[in-house]
């Protein structure tokens, strides 16, 4: 055996050997030895001469102790107060004593404060060299420092000492350069901040001596001073620049008196009679005779002023306004405002036929001048028109200028966008004025009539809205939505005979149409005329037949209780239409609900299945009878067997887990969800559940996880607000509430929660305001929503009623998760 143990132990050893030599060869391979790496090159060193070995220089030593030891022995310069205390230590007491009377007389000591006078001295000879060698001009900007003092405020010794440094420094700017006006007033400023009030005035005046003809230093010097004194700054500034603006402006504001402010602007003017800031602050204080005087004078010196030459026109009588604005168009023939204005003063006049011939006039007239026709800024200058109170104006510059520069194939496009964002401004007369102009030119264009009728609708009367629907149905005969508007709005202003009638007009243009055939059924359904409506359905049904025909028939004869009735007629439409599944769906309910007949609900639901494999609501109504009448152990493989036909429909997973839930198994329960969410990783629907089921410790982290999945999911934003909700966080509720219903206002669930919820923790204004949202979205899909409106009892109730009953029937404990679709639901 012991040979045998050294044997082995041989061939182990070999092998670590063999090992160890791999490992070493590799890594020699990936980290070489320095010395393997210059091996060649030491060869070279044998040819290197005693000369080259002695001209190699040392090598430094730039190790980390040694820097240490170097930043040992950096010397810093001693502060001044340090040296002056360890002179006043170490100084000679005045006495004398008699004993050194003998002794070696001592030297003066050092005067430090001449070394701080020498140093400022300096400093002074530095900020003269900072000027401009070859200008002049300093090199220090004044208007910084002038910045800078704005925000200056003088709270600390540090602070004081900036303000002697921009003294010094600006006193330098004026020194070298005596004629920079921002220089003298910037220092002024630093005065004036620095609380010296008086110095600053003496600057400034000292500044109005240098610069005369810089008018910001005069506005400067009269701004520090009291208004009796600036009034005299205001006139020695006036001596020498007669012809300043600003100078006039600024003494016309110190008068007290609307009169004394006349007699200087007046003055001003006949200085400077081309400024139109003069013109017009002079006219502002005039009353309508003198402004009218004066407009008149002021279109004589300043003829280039649009807004003279429209004052005065504005002031004048109609024939005079007519020749004040053709003598503005021959002193300013390129300005479209003129033209514009002149069109106005004819609508004002009740002239609307000159509107038109004016705008075009202004259109050839402006192209002669050269002037570029902007369509989108014309169109900007209608809707001003418009906020004007000028319709006609608005009209004829829309008509004139909006197909400029639109090629033929994009002129709908173009002009529908025109008229959307005129809309999105408020340009509601504007966008009118587009459509009527496209309307022109595609009369038989069903969407340019439906946007133009919407236009009506939101913003015109009923008179108008019908003369546009009118319109529409003429040019366009084919188009059904177009009658079907008419008739609703008929019978919306309770005009039953008128809708009538539009039908009826509506069923020559369109004999076969499925639409108008229902439309006119719904019209006399909603008026409890059943007999018609049956009579309609049976013509329908012979002329027009469609699968959604026979469902209304027999939707009909279900809602007059006549449940045999209804059944007849779904077995005479199954063989025309065997792929429409809400025939079976309604059969199926029939023989359960109403005619208590299982065993042929389970036969209608077996054809349906074998007819229509795809349709979910099928399945779910076929389980849910399973369910009612067999047990839980029919309806899962049904369920099963669905799945495996349509694997990704989250309708079925869902039906599935709450099967589970209802039976009590909730270990099964959450074993199909688990499954079910890797199916369909994205579904909203089962994220929601999956949130509202699960336990308070786990409710965070499964809304996190929805959230990331579908964030814009409106079940999974409703089921984190009911969340919010349960857990008493009322703000974020209302917030996710509010987020739901905006990403899909059509989702009647969310409205009944966010309605709940109101009625619970709001104010009856904050559910007032749900309510009136709620009625105007007019939301028709949800789960909880259809279980209600979809009843029979409940198909002809109004929005605001569906909501309350929803809120009724599945939030009256608030937050409390209910779970709908149970055995006896066929929603």
């Amino acid at each position: 055996m012991r040979a045998i143990d050294e044997h082995v132990d041989t061939r182990r050893k070999r092998r670590r050997e063999e090992a160890q030599v791999e490992a070493m060869k590799k890594e020699r391979e990936e980290r070489p030895k320095i010395s393997d790496q210059f091996a060649d090159l030491k060869g070279h060193l044998a040819g290197v001469s005693q000369s080259e070995w002695e001209a190699i220089p040392d090598v430094g030593d730039y190790s980390l102790k040694y820097k240490q030891s170097k930043r040992r022995e950096i010397f810093t310069p001693m502060p001044d107060h340090v040296i002056e205390g360890a002179r006043n230590d170490g100084a000679v007491v005045g006495t004398m004593d008699p004993a050194l009377g003998g002794a070696t007389p001592g030297t003066s000591t050092t005067n430090i404060s001449s070394l701080g006078h020498a140093r400022g001295t300096v400093l002074g000879l530095k900020l003269d060299k900072m000027s401009d060698s070859v200008t002049g001009q300093t090199a220090v900007n004044p208007k910084g420092y002038l910045t800078d003092l704005n925000s200056l405020k003088i709270s600390s010794d540090a602070e004081v000492g900036d303000i002697e440094k921009a003294r010094l420094l600006l006193k330098s700017v004026t020194s070298t350069n005596p004629k920079h006006g921002p220089g003298w007033i910037a220092a002024a400023r630093v005065e004036e901040f620095a609380g010296k009030i008086v110095q600053a005035r003496k600057t400034i005046k000292a500044g109005c001596e240098a610069c005369p003809d810089n008018e910001d230093v005069w506005l400067e010097g009269a701004r520090l001073q009291t208004p009796e004194n600036a009034k005299t700054v205001l006139a020695n500034a006036i001596r020498n620049l007669p012809t300043s603006v600003k100078i006039w402006l600024r003494a016309a504001e110190l008068e007290t008196t609307n009169a004394s402010k006349k007699v200087v602007l007046r003055r001003a003017l006949e200085f400077v009679p081309n400024s139109v800031k003069l013109w017009k602050t002079a006219i502002e204080l005039e009353g309508v005779e003198d402004a009218l005087i004066m407009l008149g004078r002021a279109v004589e010196c300043v003829p280039h002023s649009v807004d003279m030459w429209l004052a005065l026109a504005r002031l004048e009588t109609y024939e005079n306004a007519q020749k004040v604005l053709n003598r503005a168009r021959e002193a300013i023939p390129t300005e479209p405002a003129i033209w514009i204005t002149a069109s106005k003063l004819e609508e004002a006049q009740g002239k609307p036929h000159m509107v038109d011939k004016i705008i075009e006039m202004a259109i050839s007239s402006l192209r002669q001048f050269q002037v570029v026709i902007d369509r989108e800024q014309w169109i900007k200058e209608a809707e001003e028109a418009e906020q004007a109170d000028a319709p006609l104006t608005c009209g004829a510059i829309v008509r004139a200028t909006v197909h400029i520069g639109v090629e033929e194939e994009d002129r709908k496009r173009t002009w529908m966008d025109d008229a959307e964002n005129s809309l999105n401004r408020g340009g509601v007369e504007t966008a009118r004025a587009i459509y009527a102009h496209a309307l022109g030119h595609f009369r038989s264009k069903k969407g340019v009539w439906m946007r133009a009728c919407a236009l009506e609708k939101k913003h015109g009367t009923a008179e108008s809205l019908e003369q546009m629907l009118k319109k529409a149905v003429t040019h366009c005969p084919r188009a059904e939505m177009l009658w079907l508007m008419a008739a609703k709005e008929k019978w919306l202003s309770n005009d039953v005979d008128g809708a009538r009638t539009i039908l009826k007009e509506a069923f020559l243009a369109n004999p076969d149409s499925e639409q108008v055939w229902l439309a006119a059924v719904k019209l006399e359904w909603e008026n409890n005329a059943f007999e018609r409506a049956r009579i309609l359905l049976k013509k329908a049904c012979d002329r027009a037949p469609t699968a959604l025909v026979w469902m209304k028939a027999a939707l009909l004869e279900r809602e007059l209780k006549a449940p045999e009735a209804a059944l007849k007629l779904i077995d005479t439409a199954l063989p025309s239409y065997p792929t429409f599944a809400k025939l079976y769906m309604m059969a199926g309910q029939l023989c359960s609900e109403e005619l208590n007949l299982p065993e042929r609900a389970r036969e209608y639901y077996q054809r349906g299945l074998r007819a229509c494999p795809g349709s979910i609501p099928l399945w779910r109504l076929a389980a849910r009878l399973e369910e009612r009448t067999v047990g839980v152990n029919k309806a899962r493989p049904m369920l099963e067997v669905a799945r495996l036909r349509n694997p990704k429909s989250e309708g079925l997973w869902l039906e599935a887990v709450r099967l589970e839930r209802r039976a009590g198994n909730n270990k099964g329960a959450d074993s199909l969800m688990a499954k079910a969410l890797q199916e369909c990783p994205g579904s909203g629907v089962l994220w929601a559940e999956e949130i509202l089921v699960a336990q308070r410790a786990e409710q965070k982290s499964k809304s996190l996880e929805a959230l990331k999945r579908c964030d814009n999911d409106p079940h999974v934003i409703t089921a984190v607000a009911r969340r919010f909700w349960a857990d008493r966080k009322y703000a974020k509720a209302r917030k996710w509430f509010n987020r739901a219903i905006t990403l899909d206002p059509n989702m009647g669930d969310a409205w009944a929660a966010y309605y709940a919820f109101e009625l619970q923790q709001g104010t009856e204004v904050e559910q007032k305001d749900v309510l009136d949202r709620c009625v105007a979205a007019e939301p028709a899909h949800g789960e909880l929503w259809t279980s209600v409106s979809k009843t029979t009892e409940n198909r002809r109730l109004d929005k605001a009623s569906i909501l309350k009953k929803v809120v009724a029937a599945y939030f009256s404990d608030g937050a409390v998760v209910v779970i709908p679709g149970g055995p006896t639901s066929t929603s």
